[in-house]
C-alpha cells in the first residue's frame, strides 16, 4: 500500500512538473538573454556640424584623397605621448572617443581645436556644448605647432 501510495505521488508530481503550458503575462517582463545593441551617439547628444570651422588660425583645409602614412606615423606618437591622457580611440574617457571624428567636425574645427582650445571654448558653441557634455573638462593647449598639428590631425583621419 505504501509502495502504491508513493507510486500515486510521485506520477502526480510529475505530472504537475511536465506539462504546465506558459502563460503569457500582460504588463512588465524583462529577458535577461536578450542582448541589446549600442548606438553611437554623435559626441553624447552634442551636434553634428561639418560647416563649423571653428575659432583659430586654420580658415580653410582640404585633405588629399590619400593618406600620408610618414604624417600620420608622427601623428600617432603624438597622440600616444599627449592626448591619451584624455582621449581614447574608441570610447569617451575625459574627452570624446576620435575615431570617425571627420564624420562629426570639419578638418578645419578639428585643427583649431588642437591649436586653440582656450579661445574654441569660449567662443565656439560645439566646443562650450563638449565641454558641458565632459563635465567642464578643459582641454589644454599643448602649444603645438601648426606642423604638429597637421600631422595629428592626419593620423585622426586613419582611425
Amino acid at each position: 500500500m505504501k509502495k502504491l501510495l508513493l507510486l500515486v505521488a510521485l506520477g502526480a508530481f510529475i505530472a504537475s512538473c511536465g506539462g504546465k503550458k506558459e502563460e503569457k503575462k500582460d504588463g512588465f517582463e524583462v529577458s535577461r538573454t536578450k542582448k541589446e545593441e549600442k548606438k553611437e551617439v554623435a559626441s553624447e547628444g552634442v551636434p553634428i556640424d561639418l560647416d563649423n570651422k571653428g575659432i583659430g588660425p586654420i580658415t580653410e583645409m582640404t585633405f588629399p584623397e590619400e593618406i600620408d602614412k610618414e604624417m600620420a606615423a608622427r601623428g600617432e606618437a603624438q597622440f600616444n605621448a599627449i592626448c591619451v591622457a584624455c582621449h581614447m580611440v574608441d570610447q569617451r574617457m575625459i574627452g570624446p572617443a576620435m575615431k570617425g571624428v571627420y564624420e562629426r567636425r570639419s578638418p578645419e574645427w578639428v585643427m583649431n581645436m588642437i591649436l586653440n582650445p582656450d579661445g574654441m571654448l569660449k567662443e565656439d558653441p560645439i566646443a562650450k556644448a563638449l565641454l558641458k557634455e565632459y563635465n567642464n573638462a578643459v582641454m589644454l593647449n599643448q602649444n603645438l605647432t601648426e606642423e604638429q598639428a597637421r600631422e595629428l590631425a592626419e593620423y585622426l583621419r586613419t582611425l
